[in-house]
This record gives structure tokens, C-alpha cells and sequence, in this order.
């Protein structure tokens, strides 16, 4: 089946991006499915202040709440629902933790994450690489143009690549940063690629208006010369995720690894900067064992009912076009419809979306077989779990089952 630049697989994932016919899905896929258990699988947890701006963020329904969001969903991840968390998952509008998601698709698959954290306002109580003193913090809010030390960018991204450059096998990116829709709009922003209007977010009705404003004056601030570096525009408007990011990225691209960014616009920004710095003739050959995954419901979105367009499509084709590339993304095709939780239906209405890399993790558990079905059994199981453990009549004010 073939629309918009996309193309249903079989096996229920989503394929898009320009010039599909050239870019070997179905070989491609069948490499990641034959290695997933050789897979190098991190997280990557970040604070930004950018977090703290009343509305931008539905990843926890306060600015308070939003402090402790990336330590609460990798205790989910690498705990599961039914343990006693030292970091309770923060309230939300609607819908839960895509953590949970990723727990039952990491599970299924049998790979554990390795966390790298940078930014946090906590020290996580598990196992995790820290790559600077805690003591340091979020990075300030992007409207500030001066979001990091650019030393700071630098030793990050030289961190993530060093980490990269010794992987023996494939590479799964996950993020999870409050406020990183919006870096992520600031730092394609900075790189001259109109993304007005197609930057999603945890929100079910994304705040495109503040996120641009809040760019605009990061930008202006910033005061960045014509064509910036991708570091300069880290320290401008960026936040510590980034640059970890792209130093694992193009670390593991000189190791000789697939790569698989499981995320949305976080994940084309990284994508983005790397390709920055590389020369313009080799840019086709380095995306040309790089992966998007994300979900369903941010591939289905449309910002713009007027123009009808699959936003992230047309996001990640922007980014292509700019860069002369092609990008190939992946979505998995699971759908909570038939789900008997209703914080798992608010998914089909548009709350969450993505994060905690719930799409990769979830396509790689549909191209190994987990089926629809299953995949909702599960899922609605440790929605159960969850809520038995928190020891609640009701989770995020709805009665669960």
C-alpha cells in the first residue's frame, strides 16, 4: 500500500521518505530484525529549563512535576510497573508514561538500555553513565540564546562520540527530554530549515505559537553568524541531549554501525546537526545506514487540517530536501484502539504521542512478530501493574481496570 511517501510493509510497519524504491526497506529491515539482541541500546536523559514554561510541555501536567519526568520513565523502563519507584511517574493531562510502552517492547525483545544522563536536577538511584559533574544542571532556556557553555557542548559531544566510536554492533538512540520539541525546533530553526508548523509535541494540540516565539528570541538573542556550527547552535538554543546525540551518531557511523534514532523531531534535529558538519558530498553516503523510528500516532498527525499533509512526513522531508539527502523513517504500525485501559486509548486521540523510544522499540517488536493483539494484552496488563503499584483507586484521575 503506497500514499504520501509512505508505504505499509507486511509486516504492519509504516515505511516513509523520498525515493522509497531506492532505499532497500525490506533488506534493511530484515538486517535489524536479524540483530536486534546485538543491539547497543541507550537512553538518554537531559534537563533544559525550557521545560519550565508554563504550557510547552505535556510531559508532566506542572513545571515542578517536569523536573523529575526523565528520571521517573527510565525507572519505569529498566523497573517495569509493578516495583515501588523511588521517582513516581508525574502526573499528565491524559494518556501514560510511553515508558510503559517501551517496557513491554524491550521486554519482548529481551534488550536493556544503557542510561547516559547530563542536565538532571536529580542523581538517578540506577545504574547510569553520567558524562559531567551533577552539579551543573539543565541547560537555561533556549529564549536565552545561551543555553549552554559552548566548552560544555563540546565535552558532551565529545563523550557521545567516543562512546560511539567503540561499539562492535548496531546502534538504538532513545531520548527522554521535557522541552525537547522545542530545542529541537530552535536548533532546525538555526539551521535555516522551515519548520513552522511541523513540530509536534506531548501536547494533544502542540503550542506551536509559544514554541515559536520562544525560538525567535533565542535566535535573535544568540546574535549567530550566517551558516553556525552545529555547536554554536547547541550552546545557543539547544539542550545537553544533543549534543551526546550526535557524538554517538557519528561516532558509531566511523565504527561502521546501523543506527537507529528512535524518536520524532528530537531525532531529525540530531540527525540534522551531524549532517551540518559533514561535507555535502558525503552526506548521502552517511545516512545511508541511519534509520528515523517513531510511532504511528506521530507519522498520523496532521498540524494542519487545511494542508492534510502527515506532518512528521513532510518534517523529515524538509530536513532531506535541505541536506540533499534521503532519509528513510519507520513506524510502528500498533494501534490501542481495542485497548481496555483508557489512558492507552488517549494515544488514538492524540495525547504523548512518542518518547522513551516507544516507536523503535515497538517496530522492532512487530518486525520480530509480537503481534497487535498481543501487544495490547501486554500493554494493558502493566497498565494494571501500574496502578496496583501505585496503590490508587484512579491514575492520572481515570479508573483503571
Amino acid at each position: 500500500m503506497i500514499g504520501d511517501n509512505y508505504v505499509l510493509l507486511p509486516s504492519g510497519v509504516l515505511a516513509f521518505g523520498e525515493d522509497l524504491q531506492e532505499q532497500n526497506v525490506d533488506e534493511r529491515i530484515q538486517g535489524w530484525q536479524e540483530n536486534i539482541t546485538n543491539t547497543a541500546f541507550f537512553l538518554i536523559l537531559a534537563g533544559s529549563q525550557t521545560a519550565e514554561i508554563e504550557g510547552i510541555s505535556a510531559a508532566g501536567s506542572t513545571a515542578a512535576s517536569r523536573r523529575y519526568t526523565a528520571v521517573a520513565d527510565a525507572e519505569l523502563l529498566l523497573r517495569g510497573p509493578k516495583l515501588q519507584k523511588k521517582w513516581p511517574l508525574p502526573p499528565l493531562p491524559a494518556g501514560v508514561s510511553p515508558a510503559l510502552i517501551s517496557y513491554v517492547a524491550s521486554r519482548f525483545l529481551k534488550i536493556k538500555p544503557t542510561i547516559i544522563s547530563a542536565g538532571l536536577l536529580q542523581s538517578p538511584t540506577f545504574n547510569h553513565v553520567s558524562l559531567e559533574s551533577p552539579d551543573i544542571g539543565p541547560a537555561r532556556c533556549l529564549s536565552s540564546g545561551n543555553a549552554m557553555e559552548r566548552a560544555r557542548v563540546k565535552r558532551l559531544l565529545d563523550s557521545g562520540f567516543k562512546i560511539g566510536k567503540k561499539l562492535k554492533k548496531s546502534l538504538l538512540i532513545t531520548e527522554c527530554v521535557p522541552g525537547g520539541t522545542s530545542t529541537a525546533f530552535a536548533v532546525l530553526s538555526g539551521l535555516g530549515i522551515n519548520v513552522n508548523g511541523l513540530i509536534s509535541g506531548s501536547h494533544r494540540n502542540p503550542p506551536s505559537e509559544l514554541k515559536t516565539k520562544l525560538v525567535k528570541q533565542g535566535l535573535k538573542a544568540a546574535k549567530l553568524k550566517k551558516n553556525p556550527s552545529s555547536v554554536e547552535l547547541m550552546a545557543a538554543v539547544g539542550d545537553p541531549f544533543q549534543p551526546i546525540a550526535v557524538g554517538l551518531l557519528m561516532g558509531a557511523k566511523e565504527s561502521g554501525q546501523e543506527i537507529l534514532l528512535g524518536g520524532g523531531s528530537q531525532m531529525l534535529a540530531v540527525l540534522a546537526l551531524a549532517l551540518n558538519e559533514i561535507a555535502p558530498e558525503l552526506r548521502a553516503e552517511f545516512v545511508g545506514n541511519i534509520l528515523i523510528g517513531t510511532t504511528s500516532w506521530l507519522v498520523d498527525e496532521s498540524l494542519s487540517s487545511a494542508k492534510n499533509k502527515n506532518t512528521f512526513i513532510h518534517l523529515m522531508n524538509h530536513v532531506a530536501n535541505h541536506f540533499k539527502v534521503n532519509i528513510l523513517g519507520l513506524a510502528s504500525g500498533y494501534r490501542f484502539n481495542d485497548s481496555n485501559q483508557k489512558v492507552l486509548r488517549d494515544y488514538e486521540i492524540g495525547y504523548v504521542k512518542e518518547g522513551v523510544g516507544a516507536g523503535a522499540l515497538s517496530l522492532l517488536a512487530q518486525i520480530k512478530g509480537l503481534t497487535q493483539k498481543e501487544m495490547i494484552k501486554r500493554c494493558d496488563l502493566e497498565v494494571s501493574n501500574l496502578f496496583k503499584s501505585n496503590n490508587e483507586k484512579t491514575f492520572n484521575g481515570v479508573k483503571t481496570i
